[in-house]
């Protein structure tokens, strides 16, 4: 066979026919990354995807879906990520057309197209094998795949040592194609994912496949920096399968965490010396307590409109579970360790609020949390809750609060009174009573208020579904 080579000095791409009459496959190199760094990439993005809540692991294909239809906006179009890994996946299509960006590992990926149509392969499977073409792609590049429905499709990795690639996929539209009626009720339901939407290859033609040698078949080689077939396009194939191989190793040493910042509006925190007399917090509690602080902030109408006190009241204590400061947090946890020897109770979530992850289900405000008391006014303009826990130092007691005004504004207040039982417990108070009222409270009542006020930054790393009870039997609220 005749190897040709040419210049490109744009993109290298290639545009592949049909044979069945379909869309062209198109193919284009983009940018060729550091050495090692295809595998690096495609282990920590291999990591990211295996902890999503849309996660699915099958066809040899791991996949997730990032981002679902909006069909009431008239929005059918569906964001993907998927990998395949060192021994590739199988033969498969899909009914509707597709295009991803990718990566390649170090070891570099061949990519495979059968544009056979169903009926040239009614009358002769062998058209299978005649409209086979393969791809190859370098170590370490980015590239993209553009192909019609329908098209057969196969990646593997050049190197049995690396996994192929790591893709993003965008299915313009998800009803388009020969979709079967499952799949489409599946699409319908917003439930389709990758494996759902996925034909695999005839067992008849798998057979055929198997005693194929496939490199007798024809291969278009694109490649960035030198040509494919070079000394020195070797020479850096070598380099890049040593370097991708400890890039990845050294990867293993690090978690594969993100974040998601926001810089919440800012609003003051009056500080008043005790709750109202109407408070249930003071209602639970008249006599004076060993420690006592209340906080509150205003809200401008703008920022709440036409929301409940109730409705903001559930999504502050949403925000109190799935959104606590990681000041706190740090705090709890160095807690936790030092009164472990005392047989405390133990919370990742601060006190005042850590009895909304209390496994007590008897006495819940919105269907969800758990609480001592509740009121709620009749005209939708006032919502409190009472909550604590007791422990063998001390007892206490936390109110939250929402207010709306005649004007809009609401007030959401967070108060707790605590009662010692004994001299650890006024030891212990005295310790962390002015933390407390200058930090734990000001930024639970923060973060929880950012949380209300857009809740989607943290419902996008969260799993899907009601608020959990407990995170575990064993966790009780703490003081």
């Amino acid at each position: 066979m005749l190897d040709t080579s040419r210049v490109s000095r744009s993109f290298p791409s290639v545009s592949l026919p049909s044979c069945g009459g379909g869309s062209p496959i198109e193919v284009a190199l983009i940018a060729q990354l550091g050495i090692g760094a295809g595998d690096q990439l495609l282990r920590d993005a291999g990591q990211r995807q295996a902890a999503h809540p849309r996660f699915v692991d099958a066809l040899d294909e791991p996949s997730a879906r990032l981002g679902g239809m909006h069909l009431a906006q008239g929005d059918a179009s569906s964001l993907y990520s998927f990998s395949v890994g060192r021994n590739g996946h199988p033969f498969h299509r899909h009914a509707g057309p597709r295009m991803f960006t990718a990566i390649a590992g170090s070891g570099g990926a061949q990519l495979r197209f059968s544009t056979a149509s169903d009926a040239q392969l009614q009358q002769d499977p062998a058209a299978f094998l005649q409209a086979l073409r393969c791809i190859d792609i370098p170590p370490d590049c980015l590239f993209t795949v553009r192909f019609g429905s329908g098209t057969w499709h196969q990646f593997v990795s050049r190197h049995p040592r690396h996994p192929a690639l790591f893709a993003l996929s965008c299915h313009a539209n998800e009803r388009d194609g020969a979709l079967t009626a499952l799949q489409r009720a599946q699409i319908e339901a917003d439930a389709a994912d990758i494996p759902s939407l996925t034909d695999t290859l005839p067992e008849a033609l798998q057979q055929m496949l198997a005693q194929t040698d496939l490199a007798r078949y024809p291969v278009v080689t694109l490649s960035l920096r030198s040509p494919g077939q070079s000394a020195l396009a070797q020479l850096c194939a070598r380099s890049r399968d040593l370097v991708g191989r400890v890039r990845a190793g050294l990867a293993r040493l690090r978690p594969a965490h993100g974040y998601i910042g926001r810089r919440a509006a800012a609003h003051p925190v009056c500080v008043q010396p005790a709750a109202p007399a109407d408070s249930l917090l003071r209602q639970a509690w008249p006599d004076a307590p060993a420690h006592e602080d209340y906080i509150s902030v205003a809200l401008p109408a703008s920022r709440v409109a036409g929301t409940s006190a109730s409705a903001l009241l559930e999504a502050v204590l949403e925000g109190f579970v799935l959104n606590p400061p990681p000041s706190v947090g740090r705090l709890m946890a160095v807690r936790n360790v030092l009164v472990a020897p005392l047989h405390l109770r133990t919370s990742p979530l601060g006190c005042p609020v850590s009895s909304l992850l209390s496994g007590d289900r008897r006495h819940l405000f919105a269907q969800r949390f758990p609480v001592h008391a509740q009121a709620c006014s009749a005209d939708g303009r006032s919502a409190e809750v009472l909550l604590g826990a007791d422990d063998r130092h001390l007892q206490f007691r936390s109110c939250v609060r929402v207010q709306r005004l005649a004007d809009g504004t609401a007030i959401v207040a967070l108060g707790s009174r605590v009662r010692t039982r004994n001299a650890f417990g006024r030891f212990y108070m005295a310790a962390i009573g002015h933390v407390h009222r200058r930090h734990v409270s000001p930024a639970l009542l923060r973060m929880a208020l950012a949380h209300a006020l857009a809740p989607e930054l943290v419902r996008a790393t969260a799993a899907p579904g009601p608020l959990p009870a407990s995170p575990a039997a064993s966790t009780v609220a703490v003081a």
